[in-house]
């Protein structure tokens, strides 16, 4: 299996249950989800997973795409946005946190888990 450690970063329990089971049986370890972004910071500073699958919309004060900022200068991990907001404005304003990716909800499993491992494959 693939054993590379995905951080879950989703504020709707049930989706992240979903979205862990779905990538659990791909193989991927998914240790912990976070619903907020300062959640996810919490566990980035325990243990530095191999990628981060981010929504946009979080609870708490901080949405991904500022948690992902965040992420891309302290931490270096690549993140996939995995999203319902596809409004082209959310979209330039993602952009700018240089994603590897950005999944638009309802997502094709298939399609997620190969999005995946493109992503854990290049240099970052």
């Amino acid at each position: 299996m693939l054993n590379d450690v995905i951080l879950v970063v989703e504020d709707d329990s049930i989706e992240a249950m979903d979205i862990k089971k779905t990538l659990e049986s791909a193989g991927f370890s998914i240790p912990e989800i976070a619903s907020t972004g300062q959640k996810a910071l919490d566990i980035l500073s325990k243990f530095k997973p191999d990628l981060v699958l981010m929504d946009i919309v979080l609870k708490g004060e901080e949405n991904g795409i500022e948690i992902a900022e965040i992420i891309k200068e302290k931490y270096r991990i690549p993140v996939i946005y995995l999203t319902a907001h596809s409004e082209a404005s959310t979209v330039e304003m993602a952009k700018l946190t240089d994603p590897y990716a950005y999944v638009v909800k309802p997502f094709d499993t298939d399609e997620l888990i190969q999005t995946i491992k493109i992503a854990l494959n290049k240099e970052y």
